[in-house]
């Protein structure tokens, strides 16, 4: 399946039916009178959050999607037939912004969740609506309310609890495929990764989610390379793993680059928690690996992993401080939740 994480689509809520002018003329009735019935409601477009979606490949294909008209009213009083609602089946993690890409509509973080995104109109009046003392053969009714349309962007952030930076080969994909049964593509040249890649590790019976996103270079913030568009997917994550390849000359260069294109990128992904690891240890002597750990400590670095994908080791320590990271955050969003709630529940007490 093709990994698709922004979509342009139309939507448009159905127009309520028109109201309906009739009078019953029946033989051997000895009263007659107005029966026209109201016109139904226009069907509504609704944004729901599914489970089993992981891409937005679904509105590659088709970008129209236009609920039902209501039914029309009828003779009888008899009220015109609600238009079908439409609902757009959406991956958790889904945001839906107004055309101008800016706007936030709904942020779909929970499976279930559903969001009004545009109203069916209302049906109009039959001329039993009008009927009175005064006006007791009214031959006016009214037609139904349109619906509301508008053009909406879908843009997937995937939810994970660790993410993935670094330079184009810096042994992301390859960290990913160790921790974890993800299998993406691994190459010795840049940008094997043209999409993010999921992968759930397990360490010592806890599990977690590692995303592992296209690598930055300078420049991404201006579109260089692949662009900085796939930093959204990492937004979201307790705690970002920052991957230097210990066999290149400048680990520095390569941490300072990051940083500033993390900082060029804003939503607060910079202020996020980062442990820094040099990767591909078991390929550069003792010396290099002591020069580059002097070197990032000297640029401000505090704790520095030592990582080898090819012998395993230090694979277990990094996965024992993202858990632990990890844990503490969601211990944090827990209690901040638990006190929002307790603010807004009413006291028990009366006078």
């Amino acid at each position: 399946m093709k990994f698709l994480d922004q979509a342009k689509i139309y939507i448009r809520s159905g127009s309520g039916g028109a109201g309906c002018v009739s009078f019953r003329r029946e033989k051997c009735v000895e009263f007659g009178g107005p029966d026209g019935g109201d016109g139904g409601k226009g069907g509504d477009v609704w944004a729901a959050c599914v489970d089993g979606l992981n891409t937005l490949i679904d509105y590659r294909f088709q970008q129209h999607f236009k609920a039902e008209v209501g039914g029309h009213g009828m003779g009888r009083n008899r009220t015109g037939a609600k238009g079908a609602d439409i609902t757009l089946k959406l991956p958790v993690g889904t945001q839906v912004f107004e055309s101008d890409n800016e706007t936030l509509i709904a942020d779909l973080t929970q499976i279930g969740e559903r969001v009004l995104l545009a109203k069916g109109g209302n049906g109009g009046f039959g001329n039993t609506h009008f009927k009175g003392p005064s006006n007791q053969a009214p031959r006016r009714a009214n037609s139904g309310l349109t619906g509301e349309e508008r053009w909406i962007w879908l843009q997937l952030k995937l939810i994970a609890d660790a993410g993935l930076i670094g330079l184009p080969n810096a042994g992301k994909s390859t960290f990913l495929s160790v921790v974890s049964r993800a299998a993406p593509k691994i190459a010795d040249y840049p940008f094997t990764t043209l999409h993010p890649h999921l992968g759930v590790a397990e360490q010592d019976g806890y599990d977690f989610v590692v995303a592992d996103i296209p690598g930055l270079i300078e420049g991404a913030h201006n579109g260089v390379g692949l662009g900085d568009r796939f930093l959204g997917h990492v937004e979201r994550c307790a705690i970002l793993l920052h991957l230097i390849d210990a066999t290149q000359e400048d680990a520095v260069s390569a941490y300072t680059t990051i940083k500033q294109e993390l900082a060029a990128y804003g939503h607060g992904i910079d202020q996020k928690q980062q442990l820094l690891a040099l990767t591909k240890c078991d390929a550069v002597s003792q010396e290099d690996i002591k020069r580059h750990k002097l070197a990032l400590q000297d640029a401000g670095v505090d704790q520095i992993y030592l990582l080898s994908a090819v012998s395993g080791a230090g694979l277990a320590d990094i996965c024992r401080a993202l858990v632990k990271e990890i844990s503490f955050e969601k211990k944090a969003q827990t209690a901040l939740k638990g006190a929002d709630a307790a603010s807004k529940t009413p006291s028990s007490w009366r006078p």
